[in-house]
């Protein structure tokens, strides 16, 4: 099971690269209460919603500015410890050129292995598949908004 969703971003791709691994900006597109970012492989992220509480990742992979991987719970039962195969998803962001803007893809992979109940493992894929077609709108308009 994994999650492919992708967007056009009316922005060049060095751009749309600082909205996605600055945490000035993921704390106002992605969540509502600010982020922290240490930015490089084992790097860790945390980033805050007013609502929900704080989740954390773990940066896996980088390749400026076409790429960026970490690792997160998905299931918020598991969101305050560190995060392995076993309780997180992996997420990836992908980033190429397309005429004057940002072809940005996002796949978030590893529901199958997460821990937890069928019913939570399912809950998690289907929230986070109607996340991240809400969070692909929220940076595309983010950036109309915004000087990276």
């Amino acid at each position: 099971m994994q999650i492919e969703r992708e967007t056009l971003i009316a922005a060049h791709v060095e751009r749309v690269w600082a909205l996605l691994t600055e945490a000035e900006h993921v704390g106002r597109w992605f969540c509502d209460d600010g982020a922290e970012i240490d930015l490089k492989p084992g790097g860790e992220m945390v980033m805050r919603w007013a609502e929900h509480g704080v989740g954390r990742a773990r940066i896996v992979d980088l390749d400026p500015p076409r790429r960026i991987s970490y690792r997160w719970a998905a299931i918020r039962e598991h969101w305050g410890e560190e995060p392995d195969e076993s309780n997180s998803t992996l997420v990836e962001f992908t980033l190429a050129a397309e005429g004057d803007g940002t072809r940005l893809r996002v796949v978030e992979s590893g529901f199958e292995k997460l821990d937890g109940t069928d019913e939570q493992r399912r809950e998690a894929f289907e929230g986070n598949t109607e996340g991240w077609e809400v969070q692909l709108g929220n940076v595309a308009s983010y950036s109309e908004r915004v000087t990276a």
